[in-house]
């Protein structure tokens, strides 16, 4: 029996949408201080000599961690019954281990310990983020999407800037730095798990049939509008054997999804590349505090992140009110994967100051476009109303997996003869092709 969808018709609040954005802000701040300012720096004072494979260690352990727990956690949710709804134990929960790891990455001194610590970080980080993502499709009405995702987008793309200037300028060495991200994601996350009100969901096929029982007429497919969890059976307990099948998306079945899983992975995998190396690129291309007599190589970092920020501000929030109001996804998407390309080809053709913050300000539009559209975009994609935050999860193991093959792509291509230019080259024709793929999606305009 094909499966009714179950749409979510209450328009949700500012306040409501605030909050997730402040949850997001707060998650993705500790994740991105941690990856390009606390982790290169502390990574280059244990293990100087061999600073670019070290990190890259710790980097990969921790995305091979995320890319495990994006559709895990995103399953245990969907299946989690509490008086407290599905999400909000795993935003809450999630939100207190992780700065719980940052607390023990704050005293570590060797490269096992920041390897294990930034492992448990990256589980912790993606069960909050997994959870509160996944309240969107639970909660927000598609006429809204637009506009919560580029919320949630700004407060992404401020996040690393707020968490630098915290990390760089107002306290200074890793300890401070990890103790601080710590106390920041539990004041922006906790809100949203604590005071909002657990979703109206439907959270199993069995009770989307109960919709479809009591809705006369209801044609496969259509969209209804969600009842309370409370009037409908419990979710279905968590299998392995099920969620294993569950990992896979067959494309015959549902291409769109597959399509945008793969231009998201190649679009992020161009910003990881961009990011992943910035201190190191600053420090050994650009020879940043040769230039600037007095400044360190991290403070380059947080301005480049500042030049980034405010670049994606307009952009972000102008394409989320646009495909909310004219109903079109696809092009703000595309746009923003050329953007990007953009970004990747002035650091191709020119290494200098100038062409680093230009590519910052390319990089920050185009990644704003693309992060505010895209994530609304997705939503509408799901496959199954009953696994909405495990199929989310899915669709971030793209972002992770980028995380991954990021490092592991450009750490050869930067130690070549082609240097830095060419790994940059290589990253702006990943966003070139991801751009691309977004035509062959069909479902959403």
């Amino acid at each position: 029996m094909d499966e009714v969808r179950v749409t979510p018709v209450e328009r949700v609040t500012t306040g409501w949408m605030t909050l997730l954005a402040l949850a997001q802000m707060g998650v993705i701040m500790a994740m991105t201080v941690g990856n390009q300012i606390l982790l290169p720096s502390h990574v280059a004072h244990i293990d100087p000599v061999h600073k670019e494979a070290s990190l890259a260690t710790v980097f990969a352990v921790g995305a091979v961690c995320t890319i495990i727990a994006n559709p895990l956690f995103g399953a245990l949710s969907d299946r989690t019954r509490s008086r407290f709804g599905r999400r909000r134990p795993w935003i809450v929960g999630g939100a207190l281990v992780c700065a719980a790891s940052l607390v023990f990455l704050a005293w570590q001194e060797s490269l096992a310990g920041l390897v294990a610590g930034w492992a448990v970080a990256q589980l912790a980080f993606t069960a909050a983020l997994a959870a509160a993502i996944a309240t969107v499709p639970d909660q927000v009405p598609v006429r809204q999407r637009g506009k919560v995702s580029a919320l949630a987008g700004v407060g992404q793309l401020t996040g690393p800037l707020l968490g630098g200037v915290v990390a760089t300028v107002l306290l200074t060495g890793a300890k401070a730095g990890f103790l601080s991200m710590a106390a920041l994601i539990l004041l922006l996350v906790l809100p949203f798990g604590l005071f909002t009100r657990a979703p109206a969901e439907m959270p199993s096929a069995a009770t989307a049939a109960v919709t479809a029982g009591t809705t006369a007429g209801t044609t496969a497919g259509t969209a209804v509008p969600a009842v309370p969890a409370e009037a409908t059976a419990g979710a279905p307990p968590f299998d392995v054997r099920s969620f294993l099948r569950g990992l896979w998306v067959s494309p015959r079945r549902h291409p769109d999804f597959a399509w945008s899983w793969l231009s998201r992975l190649l679009i992020t995998l161009t910003l990881a590349m961009a990011i992943g190396y910035l201190q190191y690129y600053l420090r050994d291309a650009v020879h940043y505090e040769r230039l600037f007599p007095g400044s360190t190589v991290e403070q380059g970092v947080v301005v480049l992140v500042a030049v980034f920020t405010l670049s994606s501000v307009a952009p972000t929030l102008l394409a989320g009110w646009l495909s909310d109001r004219y109903g079109s996804r696809r092009p703000a998407v595309f746009v923003g994967g050329l953007t990007m390309a953009a970004s990747g080809l002035v650091l191709t053709l020119l290494t200098s100051w100038t062409a680093a913050i230009a590519a910052s300000v390319l990089l920050g539009a185009g990644y704003g476009m693309f992060a505010a559209v895209d994530q609304a975009m997705v939503t509408q994609l799901l496959p199954a109303d009953a696994d909405r935050a495990k199929d989310l999860g899915i669709v971030s193991l793209a972002n992770s997996a980028s995380n991954t093959l990021g490092p592991v792509i450009a750490a050869p291509l930067v130690t070549s003869a082609g240097g830095y230019p060419l790994m940059y080259g290589v990253a702006a024709g990943f966003a070139t092709l991801g751009a691309c793929l977004i035509w062959r999606i069909r479902g959403v305009r």
